[in-house]
């Protein structure tokens, strides 16, 4: 726009110059006798040249610029229009004057951008509306079973201590189970760590780990699974302890439900000066790598079944994946060969460094 100004102002300028050359050699050669008239108003414009060059001077640009402002109300209006009836469900390009063909592309790359965040936040609320369907349902099942062995124990007064024993331990399993599922719940509604701050300690990792996986024995027990855990002789982590536990213990869990029976579990590390890896792997079913793109969305879950008994809510890898990105680490998921492997990478921080946090 303002080339064409410029080109526009430029005309004008040599239409003036161009005007008062003519005007002169008009007024040189016409005859008196036969051109009076147009003599005389020649006469009269060459007397004022002075005044109609700076007259055309100003009303050139103010003309232009009218013009100008009268196509830039235009555009605008068009743009407006265009904007106020793009439909992010249609696949139809934006349409726009040709002047205004880079602001085209840039709504046209904005509407995909919009669609694209639409259709993934439709895809996690559906995800977690489900999730919360399956949960409500998987409470009947413990609520009932209460009931029922809490009613035994009422009515059946000569029971043998054997079967009062095996009633109550049935009934408080499953009240166990029915608090695991309203942690889920709780889960859900307050998944938002983005403005939590965090409170750095530094840690044993060997003796962190090692009273993790002695409080995992049962399940581990349960498939016949064992561990072997490979780290350097003290070994520290400075991190927020609780919240890197609970990144742990969402790990060891996962390798233990997903986990061959029989196979081992493994804990290494590889130690530099400035990072820490820590991985944590199992051997279980290869998880395709479809599923592995998604594996830290929120609500998502590699085990499509409706119970919630090992599968969890589909929020302890997200949750994990945003506690380690708060120590500004990451982490990753590898599966090939029936191994699954996931790595921690943190920053290794010195104590100093903490206490001036």
């Amino acid at each position: 726009m303002l080339l064409r100004f410029l080109i526009m102002i430029s005309i004008g300028v040599a239409l003036i110059v161009g005007g008062t050359f003519a005007l002169l050699l008009i007024n040189s050669y016409l005859p008196l006798d036969r051109f009076y008239i147009l003599y005389r108003g020649v006469a009269w414009l060459s007397n004022r040249i002075e005044s109609v060059a700076v007259f055309a001077i100003v009303a050139f640009p103010v003309l232009i610029l009218i013009v100008q402002w009268r196509q830039l109300i235009s555009y605008l209006s068009a743009l407006a229009a265009r904007v106020e009836t793009i439909e992010l469900s249609s696949n139809e390009k934006v349409a726009l004057p040709a002047i205004l063909k880079d602001t085209e592309v840039h709504i046209d790359l904005m509407k995909s951008r919009l669609k694209e965040k639409e259709l993934l936040a439709k895809q996690a609320e559906q995800r977690k509306n489900d999730l919360v369907v399956y949960l409500a349902h998987d409470l009947k099942t413990p609520i009932s079973s209460i009931i029922g062995y809490l009613t035994l124990l009422r009515d059946e007064k000569q029971i043998s201590q054997e079967l009062h024993d095996r009633y109550v331990q049935v009934a408080l399993n499953n009240a166990e189970r029915l608090d695991d599922l309203i942690n889920e719940f709780f889960e859900i509604t307050r998944f938002n760590l983005a403005h939590v701050s965090l409170q750095y300690s530094t840690v044993p990792l060997n003796r962190m780990l090692e009273q993790m996986l002695f409080e995992l024995h049962p399940l581990l027990a349960d498939k016949q699974l064992s561990y072997r855990l490979e780290l350097p002789d003290e070994l520290e982590l400075t991190c927020d302890v609780d919240k890197m536990q609970r990144v742990f213990d969402n790990l060891l869990r996962n390798a233990v439900y997903y986990s061959f029976e029989a196979s081992e579990i493994t804990i290494t590390a590889e130690v530099s000066d400035s990072t820490l890896k820590l991985h944590f792997q199992n051997s279980g079913f290869t998880i395709p790598p479809e599923k592995l793109e998604r594996i830290f969305e929120q609500f998502y879950r590699l085990d499509s079944s409706r119970s919630t008994q090992y599968g969890g809510a589909g929020l302890g890898l997200a949750i994990a994946k945003q506690i380690v990105e708060l120590h500004h680490g990451r982490i990753t998921a590898v599966s090939s060969d029936n191994q699954i492997r996931f790595t921690i990478e943190l920053p290794r921080l010195r104590k100093e460094k903490v206490a001036a946090q």
